[in-house]
């Protein structure tokens, strides 16, 4: 693959990720339906991406692996449900935005949990990301959807957070689409008897939109991320997929007619960019 075409592979797969609130909320059924079946499909799209992109260099997972694997799955799934949840109570922008606040959670916990020192800048990011979420959100109360659904979100980045420096701990030498696999596995198994009572009344086209979110904003998302890691860095990756929210919002105003407020635009803005600035300082570091 070729740098152009990796370029292009991480953008589409960025976008995936972003349409990721549109089908939840399409999907007229509860969050935990919607993680059992967007694992289902992605286990059927991981399994054909395995097939087709095998790592000569990728080990055979430890048992220590498999059960941080497990591990990870569980938090996969659990960040899922608390997503959809802020998709259902507050709409797609606010819960893409308050999940956006996931790096801030990874910079904190990788200095505390890796002991590495955090930098200046890193916690200015930190702080830029807090008064972006004050602002996205339009009234603090409990009463209010929209403060519940950010709530949500933000939960949601924080436990992505979590899975994201687990994998940087327990996926070593393994193959990434296999690891995400396993992971996916886990999650159907997890989820599965929780979503067996909604099964009788998910309609047809729900299970269109669970399969939208588990073979493209999973399965193929997944795929294009790691084979465009093979030519990129991933401090570029990082950069593009703070794109992610901007492609959400986009497409809830079209679709759903989500305007978002001048503060919510100007709180998207900051995450946004602090998002950025801190993956463009990484690069330079």
């Amino acid at each position: 693959m070729s740098e152009r075409n990796a370029l292009l592979a991480i953008h589409l797969g960025a976008l995936l990720f972003g349409l990721s609130g549109i089908f939840g909320k399409l999907a007229a059924t509860t969050p935990n339906m919607i993680a059992g079946g967007r694992a289902f499909f992605a286990v059927i799209a991981l399994a054909l991406a395995a097939l087709l992109w095998r790592s000569r260099n990728a080990v055979r997972p430890s048992l220590r692996q498999m059960a941080l694997l497990a591990l990870g799955g569980l938090l996969l799934g659990t960040h899922w449900v608390t997503f959809f949840e802020a998709v259902k109570v507050s709409g797609v922008a606010i819960a893409t935005l308050g999940f956006a606040s996931f790096p801030a959670f990874t910079v904190l916990l990788e200095g505390l949990l890796f002991r590495e020192r955090t930098r200046p800048g890193e916690f200015a990011m930190v702080g830029v990301v807090c008064v972006g979420l004050i602002l996205v959100t339009p009234e603090f109360s409990l009463d209010s959807g929209a403060t519940v659904g950010l709530l949500w979100a933000v939960l949601s980045g924080f436990l992505f957070a979590l899975l994201s420096l687990l994998n940087r701990a327990s996926t070593r030498g393994l193959d990434p689409v296999k690891a995400a696999l396993y992971q996916n596995i886990t999650v159907l198994l997890c989820f599965l008897p929780l979503a067996w009572p909604s099964l009788p009344s998910v309609r047809p086209v729900d299970w269109l939109w669970l399969a939208m979110l588990g073979i493209f904003c999973t399965g193929l998302a997944h795929s294009l991320f790691v084979a465009s890691l093979r030519v990129l860095k991933a401090r570029t990756t990082a950069v593009i997929f703070a794109l992610e929210p901007v492609y959400g919002i986009l497409f809830a105003w079209w679709l759903f007619s989500e305007q978002p407020t001048l503060r919510m635009l100007a709180g998207g803005l900051l995450i946004v960019s602090a998002i950025f600035v801190s993956a463009r300082m990484a690069r330079g570091s």
